[in-house]
This record gives structure tokens, sequence and C-alpha cells, in this order.
């Protein structure tokens, strides 16, 4: 696989991410998420230089960390083989994958309880991921090998 094909993996990745945003914002707006994934750890875990910083300018790290991470896990979808990504449910499912790592692996090493507790908030984010899944994986299900 070429490096034009992660790198556009990882744009859409970016994309997807920035894309989780607009629906968190939405979604804390109107009362369905307390607080989301990223905005939890920088909270709890980061380093006090971090949380320090004015909220504007913290929530724009959080922000720039969140579509990085969401950049790598894109690359990760391009690793997929051809016809799984080419599955046309492969991305939203890849998007769940990614919440579920977070849920399973990452929150507990990390000592972080579930921001969105509240069984609608949890479809918040998981909507959000199937919104991220679905950005990663819609070049793919058009027929492009990338």
């Amino acid at each position: 696989m070429s490096g034009g094909t992660y790198l556009r993996a990882m744009a859409r990745g970016a994309v997807g991410a920035m894309a989780m945003t607009g629906m968190r914002q939405l979604t804390a707006n109107v009362g369905l998420l307390r607080e989301a994934p990223p905005e939890s750890m920088v909270g709890k875990v980061a380093p006090d230089e971090l949380r320090r910083l004015s909220r504007e300018k913290r929530t724009a790290l959080t922000e720039v960390t969140h579509w990085t991470y969401g950049s790598l896990a894109g690359a990760g979808f391009a690793l997929l083989p051809d016809g799984v990504r080419r599955w046309w449910p492969a991305g939203p499912l890849y998007g769940v994958a990614v919440w579920l790592g977070y849920e399973v692996v990452i929150a507990p090493l990390l000592g972080l309880d579930a921001p969105h507790g509240k069984v609608l908030g949890r479809i918040a984010v998981l909507g959000d991921h199937v919104l991220y899944g679905a950005v990663v994986g819609a070049r793919a299900t058009q027929g492009a090998a990338g």
C-alpha cells in the first residue's frame, strides 16, 4: 500500500473526528452528553500544565489531539484488507470498534469513568463514532483502493 493511501486515510480520519466535534456540540447543547471522552481525559489525566491553560486554549488543544487520534485511527482503517474496507458497513463498524477500544481498554487503564453515563449519552457517543466510521470508510466503499 502506498504512502498516499495512508495519508488519504489519515485525512479522512481527521475529517471524521472533526465531524464528531460538530455532533458532540449538538448532543451536549441539547443535554444528551455531559462531557465527551477527550474532555474527560484532559480533565483527569492530562499534565498539570495542560489543565492550567485557559479554557479556550485547553479546548483547542483537546480538539487538535482528538483530530490527531482520529487521523491515526483512519490510517488503521487503511490497514484492513481491501475486501473488508469496501464492504459498506465496514466504516461505521470500525468507528464503533474505535469507541469500544476506548471504553474497554483506554478508559479503564486511565481510571476514567464513562463521562456520558446516561443511556442517551452513550447512544450519542456511539452515534458520533458511527459518523466517524462512515467518513473514514466512505472512499473505500466507492470502489477506490485507498
